[in-house]
């Protein structure tokens, strides 16, 4: 069986329709997900197009939903869309591809990066995504394509975030100590800049 989905994004259900699932939320995209996963018989297959921001919130739904789709579903792919791809969307989305019936033990991430900016005007066309399903056949690397082990995954937040550590933007980041230090220089700085202001007065 293959289902292949967009649920609506942002809206709130009520109370007494949460009650119908495990794990409770307002949020229709996370109730609608957490029905797609029950109604696939294990083999089933599914795509399922969802805000980006469910790969790495915080909150006690996403958490307990990330859980159950990498426990439940083998969330083999992961498809990264640039902004403008859905129109009314409002969000940048991802495509989450995952067969019922076995945990997930790798994700494959592709991010889709057609060079030109998304919209009504210029939607996304089969040549966008030409690479993507060449690669995602065999889950090959590539500066566009990467895996993720889930046993290094965090278990207390199930991140799954899209991070490409082959695009080669990434930022160094500076310790605590080194930012502490350059707090406390520009501070002594300041004193002696303000000294020699009131000299003059």
């Amino acid at each position: 069986m293959w289902c292949w989905r967009i649920p609506p994004f942002g809206g709130k259900e009520r109370k007494e329709v949460q009650q119908n699932f495990p794990i409770k939320t307002g949020e229709t995209a996370f109730l609608f997900l957490q029905h797609f996963i029950r109604m696939l018989k294990a083999g089933g297959r599914a795509g399922v197009v969802i805000k980006n921001t469910f790969l790495s919130n915080t909150d006690n739904a996403s958490v307990s939903l990330r859980k159950l789709l990498l426990e439940d579903c083998n969330l083999h792919t992961v498809l990264d869309l640039p902004g403008g791809t859905f129109q009314g969307a409002g969000v940048k989305t991802v495509v989450l591809f995952f067969d019922k019936g076995a945990p997930t033990r790798k994700v494959w991430y592709y991010q889709l990066n057609p060079g030109r900016n998304m919209g009504k005007t210029n939607p996304l066309n089969d040549n966008d995504l030409a690479e993507f399903v060449a690669l995602q056949k065999t889950k090959a690397d590539s500066q566009q394509s990467w895996t993720v082990d889930v046993s290094g995954i965090d278990t207390r937040t199930y991140d799954l975030s899209v991070k490409n550590p082959n695009s080669g933007d990434e930022k160094v980041l500076r310790s605590p100590e080194e930012i502490l230090d350059e707090i406390a220089a520009l501070d002594a700085e300041s004193a002696e800049v303000l000294v020699a202001i009131r000299g003059l007065l």
